[in-house]
């Protein structure tokens, strides 16, 4: 089982950045495809950006696409998620999430969140107009 911790939430204005970290405990990130999701008051949780195990392919939801970057260090058995020039509209808890396979050639990003097993706690970001 691994467990996920994420950091680096908080608020900024309109046009600034911020850097979200999610680190793994009790395992290490390589038997894992990864994403982050964020969910908005009154919203449904929604995908935001996925990295696949194989670490070939990365996937965006359109909303973010070209200000988000995902990415994994392995070496401190973290991701992160960059994002820059944020907008109001990016104000959200945002999540971390985890998914098992054992295929090393993996490159899948699954958007819908039922596919996922782990789950961080979520750090909320807060985007000022």
């Amino acid at each position: 089982q691994v467990y996920l911790v994420e950091s680096g939430g908080g608020l900024v204005q309109a046009g600034g950045s911020l850097r979200l970290s999610c680190e793994a405990f009790g395992r290490t990130f390589s038997n894992y495809a990864v994403s982050w999701f964020r969910q908005a008051p009154g919203k449904e949780r929604e995908f935001v950006a996925g990295l696949s195990r194989s670490g070939s392919r990365t996937s965006y939801t359109d909303a973010v696409k070209g200000r988000f970057t995902i990415s994994m260090n392995s070496a401190i058995n973290a991701m992160s998620l960059q994002m820059n020039s944020l907008e109001p509209e990016d104000t959200a808890v945002y999540y971390c999430a985890a998914r098992h396979t054992t295929d090393t050639s993996d490159t899948n990003i699954n958007t819908s969140l039922q596919t996922y097993t782990n789950w961080g706690q979520g750090t909320q970001v807060t985007v000022s107009s």
